[in-house]
Order: structure tokens, then sequence, then C-alpha cells
């Protein structure tokens, strides 16, 4: 199948090699420049670049047949490169890759939108990471020595996730055709990096009473560790099943995964919107006004719906606007963040302006002080389904870093939940 496909590859290729050099779509000559002082691998192209280049036939291709397309890109990319700096090419084994952005229209998804009819298409993804697995070391060529013949025989091993050319099966080769035996060189042997993570749909998305779906992500080579738990992310990259081990016969269920070409995290500043002159106008506007105080004035208007508590209120207030850090000369740190413990009775509003202090904070994660055990507010220990081994999922505190974190029902809290809290408020 290679065979017949290397013509046009070819003359994808050189297509790819046009669009880089045209200066009608962005300028990639420089970015190529770029990604060589900034010692990267990997270019971000723009799809509504390519869709303006040629009637968009690329762009059209890519979306609808990645397998075809971003091999031949990546080769473009490295030819590109070449031109620039061959030396800096061959320093990195003439290995480059293509990452997307740009607008996917329907290729533009959540989790819970992957379905059948975008298997082996180039979608866009956005979600929480989840979980990550450790980086593993994959092997890409290893490299066999002979000691009876003194030859060495090198294999490429591809495993269904990568894009070039169908998977290699195949034993690790234990002896030649004449049966002498074999020794892998291990240090001779071209490894990748290699990284799993599994993606959940934001829980705002999610509709209401169904349990968020998530997909897992497969991160190669320079991608790996482009995100961590509880980052929220944007990934694009080719959704495509992956047949089952097992011999012979399937059920036709199949595993599906998300093989990333790109990964850009999605901060929540990010989805706020930005400020309009409007805005700006009437802020200062109450800063200048003389009839009203704006500390009262925004004490007043944090949970309008709750009447009277403005001590609460101005306490809350002082919270959601945080204190000033001080980092000493000597080294010490005293931390400039706010806590706060509300005491009252029941059903005077306690938990309203929690709810409240929830929806407004633009990083905020609630708790209850019975569901979450000490474990579940740091950090567990998990096991990983894949290798079986043990690693470190964030709670609630690590994910609400650098936010604010409500508990509520503090009072149902265990001793020892409590000294874990402790060390976060010290912080």
């Amino acid at each position: 199948a290679m065979a017949t496909a290397a013509p046009e590859q070819a003359a994808r290729k050189n297509e790819f090699m046009d669009f880089l050099d045209s200066s009608s779509a962005g300028d990639y000559q420089s970015k190529i420049r770029k990604l060589v002082e900034k010692d990267r691998v990997r270019l971000i192209v723009n799809l509504n670049d390519l869709r303006a280049y040629k009637e968009g036939a690329l762009a059209k291709g890519l979306l609808e047949a990645p397998f075809d397309f971003v091999p031949a890109f990546n080769l473009a990319v490295k030819d590109s490169v070449d031109l620039v700096d061959a030396e800096y090419s061959r320093k990195k084994n003439n290995t480059f890759f293509v990452g997307f952005e740009g607008s996917f229209g329907a290729h533009h998804v959540t989790p819970r939108g992957l379905s059948a009819r975008l298997l082996g298409k180039l979608v866009c993804v956005e979600g929480i990471v989840s979980k990550c697995s450790l980086i593993h070391p994959k092997v890409v060529k290893s490299v066999h020595y002979c000691p009876d013949t003194e030859q060495t025989t090198e294999r490429i091993h591809r495993d269904p996730t990568s894009l070039d050319g169908l998977p290699t099966y195949g034993v690790y080769p234990k002896e030649d055709e004449q049966g002498h035996p074999l020794v892998t060189e291990f240090g001779l042997s071209v490894y990748k990096n290699h990284q799993t993570l599994s993606i959940q749909e934001m829980p705002e998305r999610a509709p209401t009473g169904q349990l968020p779906r998530s997909i897992d992500v497969i991160l190669d080579d320079d991608l790996v560790d482009a995100a961590k738990p509880g980052d929220r992310v944007l990934i694009v990259g080719v959704y495509r099943a992956l047949p089952n081990k097992a011999n012979g016969g399937t059920s036709g269920v199949f595993r599906t995964v998300l093989l990333a070409s790109h990964v850009k995290s999605l901060s929540k500043e990010a989805t706020l919107p930005p400020l309009t002159a409007n805005d700006i106008r009437k802020i200062n506007k109450i800063a200048q006004s003389k009839r009203v105080d704006p500390f009262t004035l925004l004490a007043r208007s944090l949970a309008p719906s709750i009447y009277g508590h403005t001590h609460v209120k101005e306490g809350i207030l002082c919270l959601l606007l945080g204190g000033e850090e001080h980092n000493l000369k000597r080294g010490g740190h005293i931390r400039g963040d706010v806590n706060i413990l509300m005491v009252g009775d029941p059903s005077c509003g306690k938990s309203q302006l929690l709810r409240f202090v929830q929806n407004t904070a633009a990083h905020c994660i609630t708790t209850t002080g019975r569901g979450a055990s000490g474990v579940g507010l740091t950090a567990a220990v998990t096991t990983d389904q894949e290798t079986g081994e043990r690693r470190l999922e964030a709670g609630a505190m690590v994910l609400g870093d650098g936010g604010i974190v409500c508990v509520d029902e503090f009072d149902k809290m265990s001793d020892l939940d409590r000294v874990s809290l402790h060390e976060v408020m010290e912080q």
C-alpha cells in the first residue's frame, strides 16, 4: 500500500511546501526561523490560513483524511527546516511535526460530541484534564546485534497510535533467519516520549444530571507534560479507533483514543468576557463618586438577595479581592490570602453566600466537609489502569490552587482532615 501512496504523498508534500513558501497565507517562513531559534520541533499552522489558500482543498483534506495529509505536512515542515538550517534538522533526527489551530467548525466538540462520524477525522476537543499517566519511553527503532555473524539489523516499530503508515506487527526479534541469537543494543535504539491523559467534559457544559464523559488522549514526543490535571485545555488531534488485541474475533466494539497534535491551555481567565470601554467608564464613575464609598457599595452588592449581614459581606469581599503577599528579603513569606470561617444558626444564608462566591469567583472549587475525606482534599493515590503503577491524583485543594475553595458543613469534618486543611491554609 505504501508503494502506491508514495507519488501521491510526494505531490501532497509539494503542495504543502508551496503553502509554507507562499507569502499570502501568513508568514510561515519567519515562523520556521523562530522554531529553529526556540529549539522546537512543532510548527503550529492556522487552519484559516490553509482555507484561504487555493480554495481550501488542503484544509478540507486535513480535516477529512488526516492520515493521508498530516504525514505529508510533517515532511514538508522537515524540508522547510532543512532549507533554513540543515544542521539543526540533523540534530533533531529529521523529525518535525505540525500542529493545528484556528476554527474547526463542526469538528470542534466536547468529549460528548465525539461520535462515530468523526472517526479518522481531525477534531478539536475541549475539556478538563482529569488524570495524567507517567511519561514512558516508547521504542521507535530498535537495533539488534548478532555476535556470531557480527551483523547489526534495525527494526522500526509502529503501533496503531502512529500516523505514518500501517502498524508493524511482529515479535521483538530474538534470532535472525539462520537462527543465530540477537542481542538488542539498547543504547543505539531510538525512543520517543509517550504519555496518556484523560480529558473530561467541563462541568458547566455537561447536561444536568448526567455524568461528564471522558476520552483518552495520547501525547507523543514534544507534547508530553503539556497539561497537568485540573487544566482546561483544547486538544487538536485525530480521533481513532484502536483494534482489540484479541486473536481473530472481535466484539465489534473498539476502544477509541485521540492522537494529539497540539495542546492549548484555556485558563479560566481567558474564558471570562473582556472589559469593554463602557465597563471601564462605569468603573471610573464608581471610583470617583462622592456619595458612596466603593468598598461599601461592593459589599452591599454581594449576594443582594440576602438582607443585612454587612460585616459578613465586607469580610467576603476582602477574601475575593485578596490581600498583598510579602516576600521578605531574608527569605520569609507572608501569605496575602484571607481565610474565612462563617459560623451561624441554621438557615441564616451561609450556604447562599457560599453559592454566590462560587458563581462570581474566576477559579472556584466547592466541596463539603463530610463528602471529602482528607485524602480527597489534597491528593489521592490511584492505580494506573494500563501499567498497574501507582500515581497521584489531585484533590480539591490542588485543583483550586490560585483560586478559591469553598468547604460547606465544616463542622462535620473529622480532625485528621482538618489538619490537612491547616497545612494548605498556611501557604
